[in-house]
């Protein structure tokens, strides 16, 4: 038998890394995260588009707004404390026709209702914030702005070994244990033991769920994000943040023009069916996940509900003038000689048995164990938040430490 711990957390990216902190921030455990990459952040944390949301978009009451609202500020304080860049650039959204000035509306009240400041601005201050942007109307979020995820992750394992964790990289989890006291993992590198167990492994966390004995009562299906960069010349178009009123039928926030703090402009993503859990390239694919993406009932009534929306998704990704043409709807002078490709990234997103996309974080407790299975934007800006909320129920649930850190 290999190592022993007290608690072990699975997935190393940003929520599975804040969550470590704040279960170590409670009491002296014996801890390890374990991550099947050779680097931390490797896929949704580190190719997302770096933004620090504000809460606007969130049901008031439901834990995204909760927590997104928390924990905006808790990662904004723990960014000045440990030296990460951060900017609160704003945001601007726009209503780019007369139909989705009514959901444009609803924006407001939500923000209004989770705390969060919009302003309203008029086609004059529109074209002073983005002078390339056209729409009929738009509010201006101050308290949007901008951030590198992964440099986040890494100064949060950095706390964790500081609290006495460990960080374990290539530690890809093969099979899972249950036993009377504590679970025995199977990784790449060998056996651990844990008495309490967290998952955070995002794109998988269904596929842990199982080995760990708990019916996740989801799927997760993948779905490919993928952007073009504004080219040098062109950056000029994009002053901060510009966002579309995103269709309340998804959870998805439509394509838009995001500015990174390295000064990077990305114009995207779309919202692909991926046939790999990690297929960031178009044509990436696994038999196995595609078998399993088959023959999930719930896939089937998902494709059945939304099948025009998906075709006109694939033919932008393989067509970049239909791209340039969503962009435009926004910024009407971008051209697709403005735009190289860009990188992609996979959104795990929980797809319950009826085809219902879930939209709200989705986090289930089992017996000495958690389960984070879907975890969508704005879960990078909530991950502090997250974690603290993971952290207070492991207080109830979890087996006791047999033995003290450090």
């Amino acid at each position: 038998m290999g190592d022993s711990f007290d608690v072990v957390v699975i997935g190393g990216g940003i929520v599975g890394m804040a969550t470590a902190m704040a279960v170590l921030g409670r009491k002296p455990r014996t801890l390890a995260v374990l991550e099947a990459e050779s680097a931390l952040a490797e896929h949704q944390t580190g190719r997302n588009s770096g933004v620090i949301h504000s809460g606007i978009y969130y049901k008031p009451g439901s834990l995204k707004a909760t927590l997104c609202v928390r924990g905006r500020e808790a990662l904004l304080r723990f960014c000045e404390e440990r030296d990460v860049p951060t900017e609160l650039c704003g945001k601007v959204i726009v209503a780019t026709r007369e139909e989705e000035k009514a959901a444009l509306e609803v924006l407001i009240e939500r923000g209004a209702a989770n705390g969060v400041e919009v302003v309203r601005l008029a086609t004059e201050e529109l074209r002073e914030r983005e002078p390339a942007v056209s729409g009929v109307a738009s509010v201006f979020v101050p308290a949007t702005g901008i951030v590198d995820y992964a440099a986040v992750t890494r100064a949060m394992a950095k706390v964790v070994e500081e609290r006495g964790g460990e960080v374990r990289l290539s530690s890809r989890v093969l099979a899972i244990r249950p036993g009377a006291s504590e679970f025995v993992i199977e990784t790449e590198r060998g056996e651990i033991s844990a008495r309490n167990i967290v998952n955070c492994a995002g794109l998988h966390c269904d596929q842990i769920a199982r080995m760990c004995g708990l019916e996740p009562g989801i799927a997760i299906i993948p779905f490919r994000g993928e952007y073009y960069d504004l080219l040098p010349a062109s950056r000029g178009l994009c002053k901060n943040l510009i966002y579309p009123v995103p269709d309340a039928r998804f959870p998805f926030l439509g394509v838009h023009f995001t500015r990174a703090v390295s000064g990077k402009v990305e114009a995207g993503p779309n919202a692909v069916l991926a046939f790999r859990r990690e297929g960031y390239e178009k044509t990436s694919f696994s038999f196995k996940d595609s078998a399993a993406l088959l023959a999930y009932g719930g896939f089937w009534k998902m494709a059945s509900q939304h099948w025009k929306t998906g075709l006109g998704e694939m033919h932008r990704s393989f067509s970049k003038a239909a791209f340039v043409k969503s962009l435009q709807a926004l910024v009407p002078s971008v051209t697709a000689a403005d735009l190289e490709p860009g990188r992609a990234g996979v959104r795990a997103q929980a797809v319950d048995p009826d085809g219902k996309l879930a939209d709200d974080f989705r986090l289930v407790e089992g017996e000495a164990m958690l389960h984070v299975l879907n975890a969508p934007s704005p879960a990078a800006t909530a991950s502090i938040a997250i974690g603290e909320h993971l952290a207070a129920t492991a207080e109830r649930i979890f087996r006791a430490p047999v033995r003290m850190a450090g």
